[in-house]
């Protein structure tokens, strides 16, 4: 991520970090979306799973539930603001297994190998493939990988399609790869199974590294 996006990207989620929970991550659509994304990485207890792009930690206690407090969770996250809700969720909870890592994914130090990897509207991310290079590299052979988010739909027109357009895209930098935002990662980890959601406004990806 150059200079000029990082300063865009901090910026707005210093304005939303407050309200994120309540906006697109809370949405009831989105909240099915995160479990079926979640449980599309298969985790088991005692497993590591990063969560890259965690933001306010959204999706923590589905991802605790699959690995167990004998797991681990690695969050990564570019905005202190959005970190700074995550880790007031940790507190709350007592959840004692998890590391939170205030980095662009491109420069995060992640700490040995994980399992899984969650992407979960983190369309940025999912456009940088130095980022996706430095994720997938703490990967275990075999690990699940798992990414969801907003896309460009055919029939735009659609009263749920242009709605989606509304909520997802004020939080990224770039409208690279809308069409198809998966395809950097499939690249980089073989074939992914892609399931299309809202009219072809939201997909989830998922897939073996």
């Amino acid at each position: 991520m150059d200079e000029l996006r990082r300063r865009i990207a901090l910026r707005r989620y210093r304005l939303f970090a407050p309200i994120y929970d309540i906006l697109p991550g809370g949405l009831t659509f989105n909240r099915r979306l995160r479990r079926e994304t979640v449980r599309h990485l298969r985790l088991a207890p005692g497993q590591t799973v990063l969560d890259t792009g965690c933001g306010t930690g959204l999706s923590f206690e589905l991802l605790q539930e699959g690995i167990g407090p004998e797991g681990r969770l690695i969050g990564v996250e570019l905005s202190p603001d959005m970190l700074a809700r995550a880790r007031s969720k940790i507190a709350r909870r007592g959840w004692r297994n998890v590391t939170l890592i205030e980095a662009a994914a491109e420069e995060a130090a992640i700490p040995g190998e994980v399992d899984a990897v969650l992407f979960f509207f983190t369309h940025d991310i999912m456009q940088s493939e130095p980022a996706l290079n430095n994720v997938l590299s703490h990967m275990k052979t075999g690990g699940r990988v798992a990414a969801a988010g907003g896309k460009r739909p055919e029939r735009c027109w659609q009263l749920p399609a242009i709605a989606a357009q509304l909520v997802y895209w004020p939080f990224v930098t770039t409208t690279e790869g809308r069409a198809r935002p998966w395809a950097k990662l499939a690249r980089l980890v073989g074939p992914l199974t892609v399931e299309e959601r809202l009219l072809g406004a939201a997909y989830i990806a998922y897939g073996n590294n």
